[in-house]
């Protein structure tokens, strides 16, 4: 009986938690491609890649995404997929002229320089809340066709990134509009709405009304943030879909037990193979999403 492949993602640093926060936390070019090295060893096959400074900050600084996409390329085989939404940092971050915060949408379009095989596209405006202030991220829907030109134009594939039902219909028209070939491979964030206005819990209800949702010629994937990973990813497997996780989204195992990318991989990966799944690798991943073979290193 063939077994179904299920996509693992490994987001390892993302770009909101520091090394105060979690000394584990690979937030340099090495430390990310060790550590997305060990995860493909341990059946990843997509590396959620963020981009930080030497102050660790995040940054979606071209340069830098070059750099651990070259050592990532180098020390294995994984689809490479470069964050748009950046995060905070001085990089990242303009004052308006309200006096307001925001995540500049003119550097978050840098990622997508640097030759990753996709990025991530938020179509959302929301706040979110870090270092108790509010900040917004603003990508209304002149700006989501920027981004989808411009990924358009460098050949990346985008991955929907959709917090709530709600931002679907931005997706489907940019689909429409010619964006995007199928399968259009979209991934659902739970979880966040502790940090980001208008956005969703975890909860099975949920996660079954955004599935029953999604565009024609979809595939899924499922990020949950905290506490939530393990339920949302272990029923995402149920569903039929795909699953993301790492330290971008998790810091521990259990109550009181730290976690890191190694551990949250394995276990996911266990958790599929008891559910009669196993994972796929990233040339079985490419196919499944559409994209070209792997680039050259």
């Amino acid at each position: 009986m063939t077994r179904r492949k299920v996509i693992v993602t490994v987001a390892p640093t993302g770009g909101l938690i520091g090394k105060a926060a979690a000394p584990h936390l690979p937030t340099q070019p090495q430390e990310i491609a060790d550590a997305v090295q060990a995860c493909v060893g341990l059946g990843a096959s997509v590396a959620a890649i963020h981009a930080r400074r030497t102050d660790d900050t995040a940054t979606c600084e071209p340069e830098i995404y070059r750099s651990i996409n070259g050592l990532v390329r180098q020390s294995c085989d994984v689809v490479i997929n470069n964050s748009t939404g950046g995060g905070v940092g001085p990089d990242l971050i303009r004052v308006l002229p309200d006096g307001r915060k925001e995540v500049d949408f003119n550097a978050r379009l840098r990622a997508t320089e640097a030759g990753a095989e996709m990025c991530t596209f938020d179509p959302q405006t929301m706040s979110m809340i870090a270092d108790d202030e509010d900040i917004l991220f603003h990508t209304p829907f002149k700006r989501c066709v920027i981004l989808a030109e411009r990924m358009r134009d460098e050949g990346i594939k985008p991955e929907w990134e959709i917090y709530s039902p709600a931002d679907l219909p931005v997706v489907e028209r940019l689909i429409s509009m010619g964006y995007d070939s199928t399968p259009h491979y979209i991934n659902i964030v739970l979880g966040t709405h502790k940090s980001f206005s208008g956005t969703m819990p975890y909860s099975s209800d949920t996660l079954e009304l955004t599935i029953r949702m999604l565009p024609p010629d979809s595939i899924f994937c499922v990020s949950a943030i905290g506490a939530a990973q393990l339920p949302a990813t272990t029923e995402a497997i149920l569903r039929g879909g795909h699953v993301r996780v790492g330290m971008e989204d998790n810091l521990q195992m259990e109550a009181g037990v730290s976690a890191t990318n190694e551990s949250l991989v394995e276990r996911t990966v266990s958790i599929l193979e008891k559910l009669g799944c196993e994972p796929a690798t990233a040339t079985e991943a490419r196919e499944m999403m559409g994209l070209r073979p792997r680039p050259s290193p």
